[in-house]
């Protein structure tokens, strides 16, 4: 067998992302503490290279693991383990500090809203998002990324606060996608975009699969489902409390 080819193999195996029972309840303080249960016992893993996606109807939870396995959300019970500088962490135990030094190194997101500090430039706010490059190629990296996703030049140096809700979509993807990541989180990444704009970030999906990233998305496009994941998880809606 080729070496490179067995390597590639090996690595793929490794799993980078996983959910152990993972439970999770919205307590309502307003509405006299009512729980309202989202999630129970949910299981799942991501390996080096491979694309989970999240399926299921509306409302069924697929935002909220999501949000979970970055942290934004704390586990009601079960662990959340992330492969981070070659040890597991439990996110669901995580110190914020912790959590923090995770999304800088090893967990890049992709959400379907831009939530930037005003009046700082595009270019910027992707360049930021770089790991471990220097503050010029970080530059060029962001303005390879931002044209290559369809912003001109001549929005780079601007604000993006005033961009198209497709623009301000793609500000965000440059900033998941530069990070180089080793996974990768993504909440519907081409909601916004035209058939055109949709094609370019399916072909960095599969890039980054290529290069071992481990992703896991919510994809409400199928086509864009069909073409970049391997493997599909159903997050399917609790019946009611009582």
């Amino acid at each position: 067998m080729n070496t490179h080819h067995q390597d590639r193999n090996l690595a793929s195996q490794v799993t980078m992302l996983e959910a152990r029972n993972l439970s999770k309840q919205f307590l309502l303080h307003l509405q006299g503490g009512v729980r309202i249960p989202v999630l129970s016992d949910a299981s799942m893993h991501v390996s080096a290279g491979e694309c989970v996606a999240l399926v299921g109807p509306s409302g069924a939870g697929k935002t909220t693991l999501l949000r979970s396995l970055y942290g934004n959300y704390r586990a009601g019970s079960g662990a959340i383990l992330v492969r981070h500088e070659g040890e597991m962490v439990d996110i669901a135990t995580a110190q914020p500090r912790e959590v923090v030094r995770l999304r800088v190194k090893t967990l890049g997101y992709v959400s379907q809203f831009l939530r930037v500090v005003p009046r700082v430039a595009a270019v910027d706010i992707v360049a930021q998002a770089a790991i471990g490059l220097t503050p010029e190629a970080a530059r060029a990296g962001a303005v390879e990324l931002l044209l290559r996703l369809h912003i001109p030049a001549r929005l780079h140096n601007l604000p993006p606060a005033t961009f198209s809700g497709g623009e301000q979509q793609r500000i965000n993807l440059a900033r998941g996608f530069i990070g180089g990541h080793p996974i990768l989180l993504l909440d519907e990444p081409t909601a916004s975009l035209d058939n055109a704009r949709r094609d370019i970030v399916i072909a960095m999906i599969l890039e980054a699969k290529q290069a071992g990233i481990a992703i896991v998305g919510i994809f409400h496009d199928t086509q864009v489902r069909d073409a970049v994941a391997d493997r599909q998880f159903a997050v399917m809606p609790l019946q009611d409390a009582a």
